[in-house]
């Protein structure tokens, strides 16, 4: 193995989540900052949380909803011209 080709490994880095957690892991990093964590992610909390970027979600329900709405204008004046 050759001398001094590899990084310096801390055992102490500072691992920062965006919910206020701190977790010191082994790293080469001194300090790491992450957006989400297991205090926080919805598969160990059991919580619904929407992860939204650039207001995707508003898009969709808002597509949907006039999809629905579209669909039910559709239906009520054929239900009148059959009479």
């Amino acid at each position: 193995m050759k001398a001094d080709i590899h990084p310096k490994y801390n055992t102490d880095t500072k691992f920062t989540c965006s919910c206020g957690a701190v977790f010191a892991i082994g790293s080469t990093k001194d300090a790491v900052s992450i957006e989400i964590c297991s205090q926080c992610h919805p598969f160990y909390t059991g919580n619904e949380k929407i992860l939204d970027a650039a207001g995707r979600v508003e898009k969709f329900k808002a597509r949907q909803a006039s999809g629905v709405a579209a669909a039910a204008a559709k239906k009520a004046p054929a239900k009148a011209s059959k009479k």
